[in-house]
């Protein structure tokens, strides 16, 4: 007897056929449409019952749906084309994020269909390329379509411009990873594209000196300061060693200290004395990093010895020690002196503000003390903080006549 079909049969010749419906013509067209992969039309077309625009849709929302996303994903891989044309030229970058889907031929080519449309439409700034019309969508749709299609974040950036003759572009040995574009005042291609080709190497951040950003000179100023201070470092590191009798080559690294005693250059004494001795130089003189560059600079030049400077470490405020540093070169003070002066800087006490007193009371205070320095016969201050409250000073001069004050104000009493 004959076996009538279960309802499951029934559902999978019913998918079978669906599927079958899908041509190796209808995706090869799709992904010529869209540029999505083959696997990605095909999963699009059966979605769509083979309808071709209901795909393309589908791929689209896919594309839109990637880009959000990855939205929070770093860009930084991608395509950087430059062209000059009728007197335009343009660099535009289309970024992603991996090297793999930037070297893709379909990903160039999507750049550079779209720094063709800037050039030919001159366009002046990145808002202008974005609202294009490419491949019967605007430039912006076409990016966010391609994101579906590779499964990374896209984003146009760093387009520039530069209208007029005499333009060069160069694209750095031709891996679409660094453009330049340089125009000369006079018709010269060959210097023109030399120095484009300068540029890509050089990277320089203005025509002349006068056009460099203050902010980039005072970054570059810092760097140099930093690098000729431990270069001055290392050199007083090695001067030290010197003079203590120790060859740095030798003693450099534990891994060089083992090599060395391996050949018979050091023995295990000796280096264990090199080693402790160098080590201790290195730490004291990375200590002298603590003071004021100005210090430094006194004592890199010699001006200031290292004693001298060692010295100096207790007073944290540079300025202090600057100031410090001045009286022992004025006076030649020795590192002793130099001590000292030190722990007179630091016991200090800052003066206290004198409180105001009223002209008229100074005054009574005065007729009080001459009074009083009569009667006494003796010299007698006065001392009020706040016009209220205060002090009386009897001075003396010998042991008989702080006696004789005794014995007058006990009498008085």
């Amino acid at each position: 007897p004959k076996r009538l079909p279960k309802q499951n049969d029934l559902n999978f010749n019913i998918l079978k056929n669906k599927t079958m419906a899908v041509t190796i013509a209808d995706i090869t067209k799709l992904r010529k449409l869209t540029g999505a992969g083959l696997a990605d039309c095909k999963k699009a077309l059966e979605e769509s019952d083979n309808n071709i625009d209901a795909a393309i849709e589908i791929i689209r929302a896919k594309g839109q749906a990637v880009a959000a996303k990855r939205s929070d994903r770093d860009a930084s891989e991608g395509c950087v084309l430059a062209k000059y044309e009728n007197g335009f030229a343009a660099i535009i970058a289309l970024k992603c994020e991996t090297d793999f889907v930037a070297n893709n031929a379909d990903f160039v080519k999507l750049t550079r269909d779209i720094l063709d449309l800037a050039v030919a439409n001159k366009c002046k700034d990145l808002e202008e390329v974005k609202a294009l019309t490419l491949g019967g969508v605007s430039v912006a749709q076409a990016v966010v379509d391609r994101s579906g299609i590779t499964g990374e974040k896209m984003e146009l950036d760093g387009y520039m411009t530069i209208e007029g003759e005499n333009v060069a572009v160069y694209d750095h040995m031709g891996k679409h990873t660094l453009a330049t574009m340089v125009q000369l005042s006079q018709d010269n291609p060959d210097a023109a594209h030399k120095i484009a080709m300068q540029v890509a190497a050089m990277r320089p951040v203005a025509l002349d000196e006068a056009s460099v950003p203050q902010q980039i000179k005072d970054q570059e100023l810092e760097v140099a300061i930093q690098k000729t201070k431990e270069e001055q470092v290392e050199k007083a590191v090695v001067a030290a060693l010197k003079k203590a009798g120790i060859n740095a080559n030798l003693v450099d690294s534990d891994d060089h200290i083992e090599s060395n005693m391996a050949k018979g250059w050091l023995t295990q004494e000796e280096a264990a004395a090199k080693v402790s001795k160098s080590r201790a130089q290195i730490s004291n003189i990375m200590r002298l990093l603590k003071l004021d560059p100005r210090v430094q600079s006194q004592v890199v030049s010699g001006v200031l010895s290292t004693g001298h400077a060692r010295a100096l470490l207790a007073i944290e405020d540079g300025d202090k020690q600057v100031e410090a540093a001045g009286i022992i070169i004025d006076n030649d003070l020795s590192v002793r002196s130099t001590e000292k002066l030190v722990k007179d800087m630091l016991s200090e006490k800052p003066e206290k503000p004198k409180r105001n007193i009223n002209p008229a009371g100074l005054l009574v205070y005065q007729e009080m003390e001459k009074k009083l320095s009569d009667m006494l016969g003796s010299k007698v201050g006065i001392k009020s903080r706040d016009g209220k409250k205060g002090r009386i000073e009897i001075e003396y001069s010998s042991s008989e006549e702080l006696e004789r004050l005794y014995d007058m104000l006990g009498h008085r009493s």
